[in-house]
């Protein structure tokens, strides 16, 4: 559970440009009762995976959920998620559809022996392996439309920021405590 001046440090650095949407990809299987918050709270969201969804695969499926700066919704996944490795943040202009279109893209990898493989890059601790491996192209495809990544670090009063320039990867510590 994030204290109160972590909360306000991580709602900062995501709210910053008032011209970027935010979104976060949250973890159905990271994070008790998703479903039932985003039925709560209503924030505008979208399940990863396509079609009528079993009870349980639902339970357990990738959401992206467009935040608000000061909402319930908001401040609930940044209290109780963070330092939790419930998700990741998504800075963009592009809306929700969109941004659903290009994160499907990145649900499915296939391994050595070509069977398809979840990819949950969705997990901090996934996504901040993964990102430093990338060449440009591949950093071309990841971020797509995205401005840049936020997530927790392993220690959670430390915050990564992940940006792609010129096919370069910027990743950057931030303090938050």
């Amino acid at each position: 559970m994030a204290t109160e001046n972590i909360v306000l440090a991580v709602k900062q650095r995501l709210f910053a440009d008032q011209e970027t949407n935010v979104f976060a990809v949250l973890d159905g299987a990271s994070i008790p009762d998703l479903r039932m918050s985003l039925y709560q709270y209503q924030p505008e969201h979208i399940c990863l995976y396509r079609g009528e969804l079993e009870d349980d695969m639902a339970e357990v499926a990738p959401y992206l959920v467009q935040l608000e700066k000061d909402t319930d919704f908001t401040n609930w996944v940044l209290t109780q998620g963070w330092g939790e490795h419930w998700g990741i943040f998504a800075l963009t202009t592009e809306p929700l559809v969109e941004l659903r279109q290009h994160f499907r893209r990145f649900l499915t990898v296939y391994g050595p022996d070509h069977k398809p493989l979840v990819f949950r890059y969705y997990d901090p601790r996934v996504l901040r392996v993964y990102l430093p491996t990338c060449n440009a192209e591949d950093l071309a495809m990841v971020f797509g439309p995205v401005v840049s990544f936020l997530c927790e670090d392993e220690d959670p009063t430390m915050a990564l920021r992940f940006r792609s320039a010129s096919g370069v990867l910027q990743q950057e510590k931030l303090k938050l405590a």
